[in-house]
Parts: C-alpha cells; structure tokens; sequence
C-alpha cells in the first residue's frame, strides 16, 4: 500500500493475514443472533417426541445464557399443547351450563358428562391400535368427540325425566328409558361412526392429518356408546334427583288436590 511519502509498503509488514469461515448472513429472531436447525421427523416417532429429546439434547449442550425457540409446525403444537388442558376444560364447562339450562337442573347434567371420559379412554385405544399419536388433530377429533357422545346421555336421562314425570319411580323411568332409546342410540352412533371412517382410512396427500381425527372419532364413539348403556343408567339411579308430581304423590294427597278443583271443595 502507498504511504505518505507515495513510497510502497508491503501490506505483510503492517498485518497480519488469517483466512478464516464466516456466515454470509446473520440470521436474528426475536431481535437476538440466532441460528436455525432444520430437520424432518423420522418414521416411527412422533413430533412430540423429536422435540423433547431436542429441548434435553441442548439443554446438555448449548451454554447456560442460550436460549432456544420453535417455529413453524414445531411453535404451533407447543402451543397448542400447552392449552390443551384449559381447552378441555372449557369446552366441558360449556357443554354443562348449556345442558344445566335445557334440564332446568345441575344434577342431570352431571349424568350425561359421565359418558365423557368413556369415549375419551376409546379414542386413547383406537389411536394406539392404529398407531397414531397423540397431535393437534387428535386434539381437535377430541373437542368433536364430546358434543358427540354427550347425546347418548341425553336421549336417556330426557325421556327417563319424562317418565317420571309420569309417575314411574326413578328406576323404573330409568330402566324403561334405557330400553326405549336403545335403537336411537345405536342409530346415531352407527350413523356418526361410518362418517369417520372414511377420515380414518384416507389416503392421498394430507391424509396424516385425517386419520388422527377419524381414528379419534370411531374409538371414541364406539366404546363410550357401548359403554354408556351400562353407566348413564347407573349413574342415573345415584345421582339425578326424583321428581315429585301430582301423579307420584301418595294416595292421600292426591285426592286432596282433587278435592280442590271443585267450587264445592273445603280450602285445605
């Protein structure tokens, strides 16, 4: 290089030279250096899974002041893991205020949610046999599967109030009703298990998104309408309240109450 004096330097005798690797562009994200990791999910694990052996594998590598953050699908199902449970929750609370306004009653409400977490445990086992996980598919064929199963409950616990409010005792209403509401019930649920199944045999592109849902569908429905032909009438006997009427009233009283509609009748 020339100096003052227009003489020529050589450049070795001011520095020195290293040639070294650096990246052509710096990648930031949330305003800090970051660098990203791109990956796909091997066959036979689930993406769960890839991210918690991800979150073990830098906590034992990176140093303690870094930090790490997801992107992408991987964000969406941290996210949406982490409101499953008040999701669940919510959709349960709504689903019995809604019944606790139609029944006029916070008791019979409570029998119908009893078929929840039977249909629940039959998407857990239809999910395991198919060999499917547990996703934000599976998650949304579960918020389905309540508002799906919670119709056996109250075809049942409706007409058993009915009957008692003919006169019937609660377990004989309960009985009656059961064997009466048999055919709609397994009507419905064959109807509603034959739409899921082509969900949960999908083939083609984007079929890995249906067949959690479908699979999540079919089991749910199937046990837990199996099953809530033996529990709803069971918890029904323990639980719902008797409904007293003119018609169920003792003898005496009755004709009491009879008594009273005629103009001639002595007040009570």
């Amino acid at each position: 290089m020339r100096g003052r004096d227009d003489n020529l330097v050589q450049l070795s005798n001011l520095v020195e030279l290293t040639e070294s690797v650096s990246p052509k562009e710096l990648n930031h994200f949330d305003r800090l250096r970051a660098a990203t990791i791109k990956a796909n999910v091997a066959e036979g694990y689930a993406l769960g899974e890839v991210l918690d052996f991800l979150e073990t594998t830098a906590a034992e590598i990176l140093p303690a002041s870094s930090r790490i953050e997801f992107n992408g699908v991987s964000r969406e199902f941290k996210k949406s893991s982490q409101g499953l449970d008040i999701t669940f929750a919510l959709a349960l609370a709504f689903v019995y205020l809604v019944l606790s306004a139609q029944f006029e009653s916070f008791r019979s409400p409570l029998v119908i949610l009893v078929c929840v977490p039977l249909a629940v445990s039959g998407a857990f086992l239809a999910l395991l046999a198919a060999g499917q996980t547990f996703n934000v598919y599976s998650q949304i064929g579960m918020m389905m599967l309540i508002g799906l199963i919670t119709k056996n409950g109250i075809l049942i616990v409706e007409f058993a109030n009915q009957l008692q409010a003919e006169g019937l005792t609660k377990t004989e209403a309960v009985i009656r009703a059961s064997v009466l509401r048999l055919r709609p019930i397994l009507m419905t649920s064959a109807t509603m298990i034959l739409a899921a199944i082509p969900l949960a045999l999908a083939t083609g592109a984007g079929a890995e998104s249906r067949h959690p849902i479908g699979w999540t569908v079919v089991g749910g429905l199937m046990i837990g309408s199996l099953l809530t032909l033996f529990v709803v009438p069971t918890a029904y006997t323990y639980l719902a309240g008797n409904l007293k009427t003119a018609e169920n009233l003792s003898p005496t009283i009755n004709e009491d109450l009879k008594l009273t509609e005629g103009t001639d009748a002595p007040p009570l």
